[in-house]
């Protein structure tokens, strides 16, 4: 049987019975007769019964689908309103703004290679509730949104498409992977036995068409799938070999997108990027050329991240993988071997070989001992001109070739490939050290993606060096396992070089020692070993020889790298600190480049950054520290690229500007940019101005205070400009995913801060993490993944919207679970159809002001949801504004219907809470609020601009006493019913009717209590709240707290100690529940009587029990005591206490019996 998950069932025309699955497809299940469908309408149990589970399931299904169906029904009406009533157009005012009147915030431009997915939605939802939020409050608001089509990824995929082409045809026809087909049909085989033999996927269930090796690869082998894989048909793709047809066909797709899903663009300042949109392009110019004016930009030859696939450097953009990795650098030690060569190295006779190790500490060179290998490691003998030849891994020769280091530049030429076994034992005559000569010797635990697989050993400092040396001197079987002469070995010792506080002379002696490190192979007690001493050496380290003999480490440490450099015993080397590999697929290395570089880092402009950055909210600790932290260390980057789309550099046009150096100050061009394209994003269409007109002296005047230009465009319009940028800037929020900080963001700061006047600089960011989909990573290649338009489609905007602000606010991953989302779409629309009830009965609504105790209640309650969501979105804590200005507000709506009781809910009181809830829910679900706003409560104008409610000031001791009313009432249902879960015992012999079981069962409840603590609790609370102090939230030690007991009256009491045992308990108690609730646990009484709440609400209270009679009494009132007849003894054992009263639940047979005794009631 097929297995139906959120799924719709129902008759067709033909009686045949379908299954409706999310994806809209359906499959025929099966057949009945024509009476059967007749029946099936008045027999739904008989059916289910008939097609068991599966019916039900679907039958279920039928009312989630509809009512998804609703919302998106009601999200394309309000659109298309919103749409009629250009309500989202923000046009800047004649003066420049007061305090609070705009809100501009924006969205760094996602690339445009495919279609927006659930990651860009969940970070451009930070931007648009928070936009949402303030349009509601009746600022004027900005949100404008571009598209990014910079850098190489479309080209590559584009040269890509037309390479695939050429080889395999248009369509192309790839030739198959045997592997791959066996191992899907497998799968596929598998998943059909799971699902019955039934062909199509599950619901909800991903079907891979591709093995688990396969799916690891990526989502697609080819281009030509990957574009199949978005959607497009195979007559359509062969287009995309033009670069430029993919910005013509994906932004306006995005556009859709982001309209559906509701955000409140204005269109009309949309552009694109690249060359393609000439006024884009002359902005970039100016920026450019306003940078290198002011000397912010220069060319040199730098070390850079290159890709040698593309033939150009690999910045963060063109990465995929190794974003923010940065070029490491290190010195490299000339090791060179001593003739006679070996066999192996026969053939380089007349040459100079050097074994060439990469170390991070060049001024440990003075105690080397040796030099280590990896014996299995695969090594070369590379040309690095026609004298010298260095032997490293090939990994370490290719960046080598890229930094003018090989004979070819960037092809390294291995004259003999080698293992570490060859290279064992090789004498090495190597710089400074006080040996004339060394050996290569052995080590395990080198790993050979790190520098160049050769390791200087200097066992005084380096405890991995001390440990392996160790290991060859006292294990003669691995010196013969590898061949190792004795001589290599033992006569060498350790030499001190460098004096650490704590350590001494021999540092890694002493580390190794003290952690009791057994072998070399002891990777985490090395690692710890390394950790104390490494750092405190280069800060506290002294140098106990050599020229800088006396110095401190962190002084002689760069002269002596300049001394090594300059005698040639040395050369400077660099690589990625980790792997990092390019959209087009290779792994990049570190090249020596002549290109433009950007001077971030510089001390003055730096100053300022940090100056812009102090300045600005950032809504989180762990942002600041992560723009802190890039700020220390970002230098030079390097903005030209030979490769791709983009701008080009305006005085050296064979470069263009890559993609994070284009896009650090455009916000300021959507200000103008409506002015600029006349609403054409790709900035074609007719216009009163050209883009040549566009000067710099045009772009100065207006955005940097320049003198008003010489130009032809019309001076109003010049003026109009102007006017624009000085109302909307500085922008007052950019929402950003975290792993921009350390690159487009701070890029971001510091083109503010060099170009702008310091009152235009940003005023906040706001970032946060990545997306889970269902607690899991989201994954093309795993099938966990949705773009918006999916999830639009299965959710309808609103439940996406409203699962996205659930998802998660921090730094933190955020989750977006399918759940979330179909429970928004049933609670939505079940209030819509509450709502609508409510006012159709109208009429029957309890008339006139608030007046119960429930309607404070619920009035109070509404005032504290506004305040606190007002709080939350004001703090962009949006998973708060949904939980107070929904859930919350739900939950009171939901008392305060069984508050009210035959009394009914009061008409006002429901009015005011439908129009509250309405518009706190706008910024998170803009299309329900417009649909509730007019088609139910028939309001004027838009929700989205309704205003934000005024409320009066919360009145916390209500909701306290309320807090308490519920407290008790949850109490006494759970005494009640542990005391009739007891078993009854009938007279012997006998078993009890149902009549008398009835008659046992407990009607009538006693409610004692304690208002007040008095006597020696009173005095007790006193010294508590003397000796609590409410900065630190602590108490002072008990020794002073029974030292103040003593002194008080209590201590002159002749029953001193009697009491005593009976204070300290309480004190503990007491002192226990102020850190837990707060201070408020020290009052003597509450700030609400109790007796009064209580009675207020007795036919609540034995309604929502089940009783038919309660009385409160006093538990100081001795004659109210005797009510309780034979049960007295429980107010004796556990006395009621302020906050606390004790319930007596009796028969009614019982409760006659005690009312004979007359006593006062209350």
């Amino acid at each position: 049987m097929y297995k139906i998950q959120s799924s719709q069932i129902y008759r067709s025309w033909n009686s045949s019975f379908f299954i409706h699955t999310s994806s809209n497809k359906k499959i025929k299940t099966c057949s009945v007769s024509g009476s059967a469908c007749e029946r099936f309408n008045f027999h739904i149990p008989l059916i289910s019964r008939r097609i068991s589970s599966m019916a039900t399931t679907a039958l279920e299904g039928i009312r989630s689908f509809a009512r998804r169906d609703q919302l998106l029904k009601i999200q394309s009406d309000v659109q298309k309103r919103w749409e009629d009533g250009e309500v989202f157009k923000a046009e800047a005012g004649s003066e420049p703004p007061a305090e609070a009147e705009k809100y501009f915030g924006n969205f760094p431009y996602p690339y445009m290679n495919g279609s927006l997915h659930l990651g860009h939605a969940f970070s451009l939802s930070k931007l648009e509730f928070a936009s949402a939020y303030y349009r509601l409050r009746g600022r004027n608001v900005l949100f404008p949104f571009a598209f990014h089509c910079t850098g190489m990824p479309i080209k590559a995929c584009a040269d890509k498409l037309d390479h695939e082409i050429k080889q395999f045809g248009n369509p192309p026809v790839f030739p198959i992977d045997n592997d791959d087909d066996v191992e899907d049909e497998h799968q596929l085989s598998s998943q059909q036995q799971r699902n019955g033999g039934a062909g199509e996927t599950l619901p909800g269930q991903y079907k891979s068409k591709r093995s688990k090796a396969s799916a690891k690869k990526g989502a697609a082998k080819y281009q030509w799938q990957i574009m199949q894989s978005l959607g497009l048909k195979d007559s359509e793709i062969a287009q995309f070999r033009d670069p430029y047809h993919w910005l013509t066909h994906f932004p306006p797709l995005a556009k859709e997108d982001l309209k559906m899903f509701g955000a409140g663009v204005d269109w009309r300042r949309s552009f694109i990027t690249t060359d393609m949109n000439p006024f884009y392009d002359s902005f970039v110019r100016w920026q450019m050329r306003t940078l290198k004016d002011m000397g912010k930009i220069v060319k040199d030859m730098r070390y850079t991240i290159y890709s040698p696939l593309d033939g150009q450097p690999c910045a963060d953009h063109d990465r995929a993988s190794g974003e923010g990795v940065q070029p490491q650098e290190y010195t490299l030690i000339k090791m060179e071997v001593i003739p006679p060569f070996t066999e192996k190295l026969k053939i380089l006779e007349g040459r100079r070989v050097f074994l060439a190790a990469a170390t991070l500490r060049p001024e440990t060179m003075y105690g080397q001992t040796n030099a280590w290998v990896l014996p299995d490691g695969k090594y070369g003998a590379f040309e690095i001109n026609d004298t010298d030849v260095f032997v490293v891994t090939e990994r370490a020769a290719l960046n080598l070739a890229y930094q003018h280091m090989s004979k070819v530049p960037e092809k390294p030429t291995c004259l003999v490939e080698l293992t570490g076994r060859d290279l064992i034992g090789l004498p090495l005559r190597s710089p400074l050290t006080a040996n004339d000569v060394v050996y290569a010797l052995p080590m395990l635990t080198i790993l050979t993606d790190k520098g160049t697989g050769i390791v200087t050993s200097v066992p005084s400092d380096s405890p991995d060096d001390y440990m392996a040396l160790l290991d060859l001197k006292l294990k003669a079987a691995l010196r013969a396992k590898f061949g190792v002469k004795d001589e290599w070995v033992l006569p060498f010792e350790i030499i001190s070089i460098i004096n650490i506080p704590e350590f001494g002379d021999k540092s890694a002696e002493k580390v190794c020692i003290d952690l009791k490190i057994k072998s070399q192979n002891d990777k985490d007690k090395l690692a710890e070993a390394k950790r104390l001493t490494y750092l405190k050496g280069f800060t506290d380290g002294t140098m106990l020889v050599g020229e800088f003999k006396g110095s401190k480490v962190q002084e002689a440490k760069p002269q002596i790298r300049k001394k090594l450099l300059e005698s040639e015993e040395a050369v400077m080397y660099s690589e990625p600190e980790k792997k990092v590999i390019s959209r087009s697929g290779d792994e990049c290395v570190v090249a020596l480049t002549d290109q433009w570089y950007i001077l971030y880092g510089e001390p003055g402009w730096r100053t300022k950054a940090e100056e812009c950055l102090a300045k600005m909210e950032l809504y989180s600790d762990e942002a600041r520290h992560g723009f802190e932290n890039t700020l220390s260390w970002l230098n030079q980057w390097a903005c030209s690229r030979s490769f791709g789309l983009g701008t080009r550099i305006p005085w050296d046009e064979q470069f263009l500007v890559e993609s994070l150096s284009d896009s650090t100050l455009y916000m300021a061009y959507y200000t103008v940019s409506h002015l600029l394209q006349n609403g054409d994003m790709y900035g074609k269409t007719d216009s009163v101005i050209k883009a040549e007109q566009m000067t710099d002296e045009v772009w100065d005047y207006i955005f940097r205070e320049g003198p008003f230009p010489q130009s032809e465009i019309p001076s109003d319009l010049l003026k109009c400009m102007k006017k624009e940028f000085e109302y909307w800037y500085p922008f007052d929020l950019r929402v950003s995913g975290k792993d921009l900080i350390q690159n487009h963001l701070t890029f971001c700061i510091y083109n503010h801060t060099a170009i702008l006047p310091d009152e235009k600089w940003p005023r906040s960011f706001r970032c946060n993490g990545h997306l889970m989909l269902n607690s899991e990573k989201m994954s093309k290649s795993t099938g966990n993944f949705r773009t918006l338009r999916q999830a639009i489609e299965d959710f309808s905007s609103d439940a996406t919207r409203f699962s996205l602000a659930d998802a998660g606010d921090g730094m933190d991953d955020a989750n977006f679970v399918f759940e979330t989302a179909n429970a928004a779409i049933l609670r939505l629309t079940k209030e819509i159809t509450w709502m609508e009830e409510i006012l159709a009965a109208e009429a029957s609504l309890r008339q006139g002001p608030p007046s119960t105790f429930a309607d404070r209640v619920f009035n109070n309650e509404i005032n504290i949801a506004i305040k606190l969501t007002e709080n939350n979105y004001s703090a962009m804590m949006f998973r708060e504004a949904l939980k107070t200005g929904f859930y919350d507000l739900q939950a009171a709506r939901d008392e305060y219907r069984l508050s009210c009781g035959l009394g009914g809910m009061n008409r006002d009181l429901l009015w005011r809470f439908m129009d509250i809830q309405t518009r706190l829910i706008t910024p998170l679900c803009p299309h329900y609020a417009e649909h509730v706003w007019k088609e139910v409560l028939k309001k004027d104008g838009f929700a989205v601009r309704s205003g934000w409610p005024t409320a009066e000031s919360p009145d916390l001791t209500l909701q306290r006493a309320n807090k308490y009313l519920q407290d008790t009432i949850v109490s006494m249902r759970k005494l009640l019913q542990k005391q009739m879960s007891a078993p009854k015992k009938a007279k012997k012999g006998t078993t009890n009717s149902a009549k008398e079981s009835e008659e046992l069962k407990p009607s009538v409840g006693l409610l004692y209590v304690a208002e007040e603590y008095k006597d020696w609790k009173a005095t007790c609370l006193g010294i508590l709240q003397d000796k609590y102090d409410r900065n630190s939230r602590s108490f002072a030690p008990d020794q002073e707290i029974l030292a103040a007991l003593k002194k008080s009256p209590i201590g002159n009491r002749s029953d001193f100690k009697q009491v005593l045992k009976q204070c300290m308990p309480f004190l503990k108690f007491k002192k226990d529940e102020t850190l837990a609730v707060g201070p408020q646990a020290l009052d003597a009484k509450l700030p609400f009587g109790e007796i009064q709440v209580l009675l207020e609400n007795v036919d609540l209270i034995k309604r929502q029990i089940g009783l038919e009679e309660l009385e409160v009494l006093s538990a100081a009132d001795e004659n109210a005591k005797l009510r309780a007849g034979p049960h007295v003894s429980v107010l004796n054992q556990t006395p009621p206490s302020p906050g606390n009263p004790i319930s007596i639940f009796m028969t009614a047979s019982d409760f006659q019996q005690s009312s004979a005794n007359k006593i006062g009631t209350l």
